[in-house]
């Protein structure tokens, strides 16, 4: 008896723009909006299996929640392009993704990356009932044991998270934000995006605090920021309003042309600082403009010490 190979996943396909606002240095997009096309595609492959998010929300109380989004960024997105996303389901719960362009007549991929997904039970939902079977393995009792990710720092009684996320002789930048309700889904807690948002936002405010703002780079040297790794992780719900302490820090720089670095998400709950999100991300700088205009920019000594040291 001859076994037929099965067959393998077929992909859900949706084409899409990236938004306008991601256009902020002549028509390049940034990466945050690469991350916002992933969480559309997820949606689609959702809706395309028969399990949308407001059916999961109004017909079994389970909120969608993205957990874990890694991508890679191997070419440029332009603010006019129509992306082709194609999502296949992986192992367990997560989903594999390819995003590309039409140039020239030739298939050119944007983005390749991974997102991990789960169901959670909503208190705000008007029933719950179990998920439906196709996906019945994502659902989860809550996010924090979707995630598994778990991590506190002892707060000692009337100190500043400040003393304990940035100590003295530390090149950490600490922001701390208030987190709003456009920041949140589910009446409940931040989602994904937000985090997303909070990534770019850290990196923006480092780089103004070392002295080496993006304005003052584009003005002086032409240089824009380019993203070609990022990877954003929840840990344990950020509750709408909470105060959301967000460390990041350089860990290195790569050949002197990009720099890794690290944010951590921490609020504070009575004698603990909690982990509620954790990101890592692979950033440079590319030419603007003039002969070079595209080609990434090499990283002077000056700048890999600010960039790993401190201020100037």
């Amino acid at each position: 008896m001859t076994t037929l190979a099965p067959h393998p996943p077929t992909p859900s396909v949706l084409s899409g723009r990236p938004r306008y606002e991601g256009a902020n240095i002549r028509t390049w997009i940034g990466f945050k909006h690469f991350m916002y096309l992933v969480e559309e595609a997820v949606l689609q492959w959702l809706l395309d299996q028969g399990h949308g998010a407001r059916a999961l929300f109004h017909e079994h109380g389970l909120g969608t929640e993205i957990i874990d989004c890694s991508v890679q960024l191997p070419a440029v997105l332009e603010v006019d392009d129509e992306v082709r996303a194609e999502v296949v389901a992986g192992t367990g719960n997560r989903l594999r993704m390819q995003l590309s362009v039409s140039r020239d007549g030739q298939d050119v991929v944007v983005l390749r990356g991974h997102v991990t997904v789960a169901l959670v039970p909503e208190t705000d939902a008007p029933v719950h009932r179990p998920a439906p079977a196709a996906i019945a393995t994502w659902e989860a009792p809550g996010l924090g044991a979707a995630t598994g990710l778990r991590a506190e720092l002892p707060l000692p009684a009337g100190a500043d998270p400040a003393s304990v996320l940035t100590p003295a002789g530390s090149a950490a930048f600490l922001w701390s934000w208030r987190a709003p309700y456009f920041y949140c889904h589910f009446s409940d807690r931040v989602q994904h995006s937000g985090f997303v948002r909070a990534l770019e936002e850290v990196v923006d405010r480092f780089l103004a605090d070392r002295g080496i703002s993006v304005g003052r780079m584009l003005r002086e040297r032409a240089w824009i920021p380019v993203v070609s790794r990022a990877r954003v992780r929840l840990a344990e719900p950020a509750h709408m309003e909470e105060t959301v302490h967000t460390v990041f820090q350089v860990d290195d720089v790569l050949r002197s042309m990009m720099f890794s670095g690290r944010m951590d998400c921490y609020v504070q709950r009575d004698d603990r600082l909690v982990l509620v999100a954790t990101a890592s991300i692979l950033h440079g700088y590319a030419i603007s403009r003039g002969p070079n205009a595209g080609q990434l920019a090499r990283l002077d000594p000056e700048v890999c010490a600010i960039l790993t040291g401190g201020h100037p």
